[in-house]
């Protein structure tokens, strides 16, 4: 371990949360893609992109797809008329409908529900695993039994309780759309997340464990379902010799330039996640015996991907600490310290970490929507976290925690004085 000043001297090279590792292949594909003028959304990469995630996943079908949150829309929007039909033209699919959705998580998850005309009702978390609790959604249930669309999504690569989750809803007949835009690799009880759900769906942005830079994909069983999205990720055009249009379309379709970058990553996906697991487990080493927490996961029945390496700070160690919509501030004090202090002391090394997702009930475009916690509706007690007094526990991790740097070209070197400067905020 690093000791003294030089435990706070600059990396020369920034040390990323999370980059794209390439490996020479993506090149190779790309390069096939520009000498063979397959640039568009058509050619063989495409092609082997989604034959490729069918194998690894267990999945039936695969629709590359320009990005998680495109997939995320079309996989909604399939969702939508299943349970309540095409809608009339002019018309979205889940116009006045309330969807059950994972407050703690990106922004995207919830964003395509709002696109297609449906109220965002957030279900609070958990501590096992972080992500939704499935109390709390049996508790939403009761307050809104004709809800028939629960989207989850799996945090920083860790499932979540999806077999007790689906339960739950299978008893009310709903629909799932599961969100593995973070956890591809990462299975549940030896089952691929991303298959779960009716409609599910994966990323492969700049920043996730495989990635093309940008892009999506759309994983179901329902043959007739992949056909549609296929369909309407390419503007929805007819089977006829003109272009011609019965339905609204959009322009998602994963180019073939963006899926030689896929295909080149994909075969990497087991070596990408046992380098994330070494990550995981030296944090976990390095930091045992401070009053912290990493992300925490099921040892019983699942095996997360390790996207992210992320901890909290015990309640009992946090020193006082104040966030605004966008400035927060903290008293520092001996023995304890607070995500924002561990942040700051990694940005002065040069190193990148982040906060913890900020619960979608915080959120200001969200603020008004339902949220609701095991006790029932949680809206009465948001204001809480500004007093201090944090009763929901997607606020709680919010408050308490932060993802440390998990990229895979750290060296364990960089990533012993990573630890020592966590273990200095304590001083």
């Amino acid at each position: 371990m690093f000791r003294g000043d030089k435990v706070f001297e600059k990396f020369e090279k920034r040390v990323w949360l999370s980059s794209p590792t390439m490996h020479g292949d993506e090149l190779k594909y790309m390069k096939e893609a520009y000498t063979s003028n397959w640039m568009s959304t058509v050619g063989e990469n495409i092609n082997e992109v989604e034959k490729k995630v069918c194998e690894y996943t267990g999945s039936k079908y695969a629709v590359a797809l320009s990005a998680g949150t495109a997939s995320l829309h079309l996989a909604i929007k399939a969702a939508g008329i299943k349970v309540y039909g095409m809608p009339k033209s002019g018309v979205n699919v889940l116009e006045g409908k309330k969807v059950f959705c994972s407050d703690m998580t990106f922004a995207a998850t919830v964003n395509p529900v709002v696109y297609e005309g449906g109220e965002p009702v957030f279900i609070d978390s958990e501590y096992d695993t972080w992500n939704m609790d499935p109390k709390s959604l049996k508790k939403a249930f009761e307050i809104y039994p004709d809800v028939k669309i629960v989207v989850i999504a799996h945090l920083y690569g860790t499932p979540g309780k999806i077999e007790e989750l689906n339960k739950i809803i299978e008893e009310h007949n709903a629909v799932l759309v599961e969100d593995a835009a973070e956890s591809l690799g990462a299975t549940y009880k030896g089952r691929q997340t991303g298959t779960f759900g009716d409609y599910n769906i994966l990323s492969f942005n700049g920043n996730k464990i495989i990635t093309g830079s940008s892009g999506g994909c759309f994983l179901t069983d329902d043959e007739e379902a992949a056909k549609k999205v296929r369909k309407w990720s390419t503007q929805a055009r007819e089977d006829a010799p003109w272009y011609q249009h019965e339905e609204l379309g959009y322009n998602y379709r994963m180019s073939n330039v963006i899926a030689g970058v896929v295909r080149g990553q994909l075969p990497y996906l087991d070596e990408h996640i046992a380098r994330k697991k070494a990550i995981y487990e030296r944090y976990k080493a390095g930091v045992k015996d401070l009053p912290l927490l990493l992300n925490p996961f099921d040892n019983e029945n699942s095996n997360p991907n390790f996207w992210l390496s992320c901890l909290i700070v015990d309640s009992d160690a946090m020193c006082r600490q104040v966030r605004s919509e966008n400035e927060t501030c903290y008293i520092k004090e001996t023995g304890k310290t607070c995500p924002t202090e561990i942040l700051e002391s990694l940005s002065k090394i040069n190193a990148e970490g982040r906060p913890i997702w900020k619960p979608m009930h915080m959120q200001p475009i969200y603020r008004m929507n339902p949220f609701i916690t095991k006790e029932g509706s949680g809206r009465a007690r948001t204001n809480a976290y500004i007093s201090g007094e944090i009763t929901d526990i997607g606020m709680d991790i919010y408050s308490r925690g932060l993802c440390l740097p998990s990229d895979i070209k750290m060296t364990t070197d960089e990533q012993d004085r990573i630890i020592e400067v966590i273990r200095s905020c304590f001083g």
